[in-house]
């Protein structure tokens, strides 16, 4: 254990490793729920747990996050309520967005979650004007967006890490580089094998980090959100990643990819290695790592169960919220 790591307080560590283990029990379940017919699709960040963990935990509620279309680890970091976000994947008027939503588009302003997104990319100039609202009102709070490797050639990455660099806006642009875009391998599609590298050019910090340990990534996320927080402006953060299930659910990934190379990221798997670090640091025994795993299985079991006994919205709504009112 590096010095570093040593001086993260066991609140932090351990808020960690139960939001891991919550993201992964929901994502099982709610992969049940698809294969059921409950959910029509999803997209399964089993796997990827580690990166929005790892930078949400230096957030709070009046700090933005904005995902993608594979989003329920970043809402559920950030603070989002599971019994919501699964009434919303069954389309329930309990949900976040009243079950109009969805699996793609499930947000919670209360929690600074404004809004997963089906579209690529989409959600980066959305994250840089947050930023910018931030700083003309004098406000210290930070805007992360979340996007694919497969989202790191849009133009609209690149016009709006322009503007975030001449404006030294507080926004993280962070690629979660799970490498494939769909089917599509990142070394054939990202020139210079790098998207950090990308940052150079536009004057801001880029930085690779192993997005399969939550401990680099809170380390790399520390220095990002505090720079961000002083007005020093914006970052790029490259984590490496790994889902271990398909693009979306009917997707048969060793079409594209072998057993040996899904072998090799499942043995580095984040809450493994997360619990490893805990236990032979004395931070949890066990026993109590054991508990917090019962515990998620529980609370999902209860999500589940809430979203089930709730009901659809109302015909009538169907028109509803669909037009914004102005004064």
């Amino acid at each position: 254990m590096t010095e570093s790591q040593s001086s993260i307080p066991k609140d932090k560590l351990m808020w960690m490793y139960e939001t891991m283990v919550l993201i992964r029990r929901f994502e099982e379940q709610a992969k049940r729920e698809a294969d059921s017919g409950r959910i029509l699709g999803t997209h399964s960040a089993i796997g990827e747990e580690a990166t929005p963990t790892g930078i949400c935990v230096h957030l709070d509620d009046n700090d933005y996050v904005l995902g993608n279309h594979r989003s329920h680890h970043h809402c559920i970091a950030k603070g989002v309520d599971i019994n919501e976000m699964m009434a919303e994947l069954l389309g329930k008027v309990t949900g976040t967005n009243r079950g109009k939503g969805g699996t793609m588009h499930i947000a919670d302003a209360t929690k600074g979650m404004l809004g997963a997104n089906g579209v690529v990319g989409s959600n980066i100039p959305v994250a840089t004007g947050c930023a910018l609202a931030a700083k003309i009102q004098g406000r210290d709070n930070v805007s992360v967006v979340f996007f694919g490797d497969g989202a790191s050639s849009q133009g609209s990455l690149h016009e709006a890490m322009n503007l975030a660099s001449i404006w030294s806006l507080p926004v993280l642009f962070v690629c979660e580089n799970n490498r494939y875009a769909e089917s599509t391998p990142f070394e054939y599609a990202i020139a210079g094998q790098s998207v950090a590298n990308r940052a150079a050019g536009y004057g801001m910090p880029g930085v690779t980090v192993d997005g399969q340990n939550v401990i680099e990534v809170y380390e790399v996320a520390e220095e990002a959100v505090a720079r961000a927080r002083k007005g020093d402006g914006p970052t790029l953060i490259e984590a490496f990643t790994y889902r271990y299930h398909g693009h979306f659910g009917a997707d048969n990934p060793l079409g594209y990819r072998t057993p040996e190379e899904q072998k090799h990221y499942k043995d580095k798997d984040c809450i493994k290695t997360m619990e490893q670090f805990l236990i032979e640091s004395g931070t949890a025994s066990k026993n109590k790592l054991e508990a917090i795993d019962n515990d998620a299985v529980q609370r999902v079991e209860k999500a589940t169960q809430f979203a089930i006994e709730s009901a659809y919205p109302d015909p009538s709504e169907l028109l509803s919220d669909v037009y914004v009112k102005y004064p």
